[in-house]
């Protein structure tokens, strides 16, 4: 696998676009702390460009099905960079329209992106080794994400927000070059049949659904996956309550990078967690244990125990979000890629969008404390009502082919 050209080029992609993203969320969080004083409206705001995803993901299904990855994958990347000039706009007027119209336009490239690339890493690996790419490319991300936070923090001490949209624009740049260096092999015939068939029928997600009847280990993998949502969704919201809580910007940094060090582990622990416990229990254990981080920030006004809970849900998914990308990958049909993970997209961005919605509006109403609460308790009852549903119909959920 480290011989082929083309996993280097996305890894190292990966990791730039992860510095320039996250160096751009960050300048969004500062941007509205500084111009937005409700929870609800800086979620309504940042559910703002989900909502475009999620609008776009049945065409962007289409789209990546009918069509080179490559292409896919280079058009978006322009996507990206266009979009940073609005972000610019918004800074200099000092206007949130402007950042809603950079939030949308940026969600519009990433529901063609990430699409996109889930489906083309099946095609540039061997089956075996996508376990192993999967967790390397959280892995990197994770390392982009806790470099670009910790690059985001300083910059902010030295230099305005506008340079931190700079950053975002450099690395969006490079990353679009990067992409035109990528040798994705297409199976030409399927791309022509799928084309006349997508012309004969307009549905966006028609076919996915008797793909998830008919596979229940897709499916239930696929109800699973969105247990932690729950978790992410809220993530930033919480990253800056609890920020407030302890009247300290210092934590936000030490938050993303003990979670993101923690993701890290558990991305690498993985390959060797497979090898001796069985996918159900790595997934349901998973869920457990971030269900329990939910309710240790309870305690969010202690330092040491905000951390902790960070730590454990970043260990978490770190086993968590490789498995299941790599049961989706290899149990999903290659031609149905494109539609599937845009469907799975537009789900996620739905997800998000409420979860988003609900934080926002539960951070105002009842507090961080109580809200943690009742999420880790909706999470730890869904996780044992699925638990039970799996034994009782005596589902298997393997990421080996085989089981497909």
């Amino acid at each position: 696998m480290w011989k082929n050209q083309n996993v280097w080029i996305i890894l190292s992609g990966e990791l730039i676009a992860g510095l320039g993203l996250w160096a751009g969320i960050i300048g969004n969080l500062e941007f509205m702390q500084e111009s937005v004083p409700s929870d609800f409206m800086k979620s309504l705001i940042l559910a703002s460009g989900l909502l475009a995803g999620i609008l776009v993901g049945p065409y962007a299904g289409r789209v990546i099905d009918q069509s080179k990855k490559k292409t896919v994958l280079i058009l978006s990347g322009v996507g990206r960079v266009i979009s940073v000039v609005f972000m610019f706009i918004a800074l200099a007027t000092d206007s949130i329209t402007w950042m809603i119209v950079f939030l949308v336009t940026m969600q519009i490239a990433a529901a063609f992106y990430f699409p996109a690339l889930q489906a083309s890493l099946p095609l540039i690996v061997e089956e075996k080794d996508l376990l192993q790419l999967n967790g390397w490319d959280m892995n990197i991300s994770t390392i982009a994400r806790v470099a670009g936070t910790a690059l985001a923090g300083l910059v902010l001490v030295y230099a305005p927000i506008s340079a931190l949209y700079g950053i975002s624009m450099i690395a969006y740049i490079i990353l679009l070059l990067l992409t035109f260096l990528l040798k994705i092999p297409e199976a030409k015939d399927n791309l022509k049949q799928n084309s006349v068939e997508e012309r004969k029928d307009k549905g966006s997600f028609k076919e996915v659904f008797p793909l998830l009847k008919r596979d229940v280990g897709i499916k239930y993998t696929l109800i699973l996956s969105y247990i932690p949502v729950l978790f992410i969704g809220s993530f930033n919201l919480l990253v800056i309550s609890i920020s407030e809580i302890q009247d300290s910007s210092s934590i936000k940094g030490l938050i993303y990078t003990v979670e993101g060090i923690s993701f890290m582990l558990g991305s690498v622990a993985i390959k060797y967690i497979g090898s001796k416990w069985k996918t159900n229990n790595i997934l349901f254990f998973s869920l457990f244990v971030i269900g329990a981080a939910e309710l240790l920030l309870h305690f969010a006004h202690i330092p040491v125990m905000s951390l902790i809970a960070f730590g454990l849900f970043g260990l978490s998914v770190g086993c968590f979000f490789p498995t299941v990308m790599t049961i989706f990958q290899k149990q999903v049909p290659k031609e149905y890629h494109g539609r599937f993970f845009s469907f799975r997209n537009m789900l996620d961005r739905t997800s998000f969008q409420i979860v988003l919605l609900s934080t926002g509006a539960l951070l105002d109403l009842m507090g961080l404390e109580n809200m943690v609460l009742f999420f880790g308790t909706l999470s730890i009852c869904l996780t044992l009502y699925y638990l039970l549903q799996v034994k009782k119909n005596n589902i298997r959920i393997e990421t080996d082919q085989k089981a497909a």
